[in-house]
């Protein structure tokens, strides 16, 4: 954070990197760990030069499938489909990679939620292309 910039707009450069991220709103929030969150990890660590949004998203599933945290990596794969950073096949890949350093249990659970979360965002827009546009 630079001296001239204020909290508020460190605030806002937060919430605004957290809703590039994972492709949808993100609200302000309440309490001393949501503003770690939006100040410091996505106002200042996910907004820092060098490294594309997909980049870090790549090495967080990496990171995230290597400690077993499965169900964060859902939502890091519906982001990364929402934004179109990622491909189904390249996903699945991914998982076929990470078998052989995470383990192949880890990498086939890996890719057991691609599989869901696949399903869930081709459903998810077979729905939006059935509604009638206004």
């Amino acid at each position: 954070m630079s001296v001239e910039e204020s909290a508020a707009e460190r605030r806002k450069r937060g919430l605004a990197k957290m809703a590039e991220v994972y492709g949808w709103e993100v609200s302000d929030g309440p309490g001393e760990h949501f503003a770690v969150t939006a100040d410091h990890l996505f106002g200042d660590i996910w907004s820092r030069p060098g490294l594309t949004v997909r980049d870090r998203r790549l090495l967080l599933l990496g990171a995230l499938s290597a400690q077993g945290q499965f169900d964060v990596t859902e939502i890091q794969i519906a982001a990364a489909l929402t934004n179109e950073e990622l491909t189904p096949d390249q996903l699945r890949e991914i998982a076929l990679f990470l078998c052989h350093y995470v383990g192949w249990a880890g990498g086939t659970k890996l890719d057991s939620v691609v599989g869901k979360v696949v399903a869930q965002h081709e459903k998810k827009a077979a729905r939006a292309a059935e509604r009638p546009t206004e």
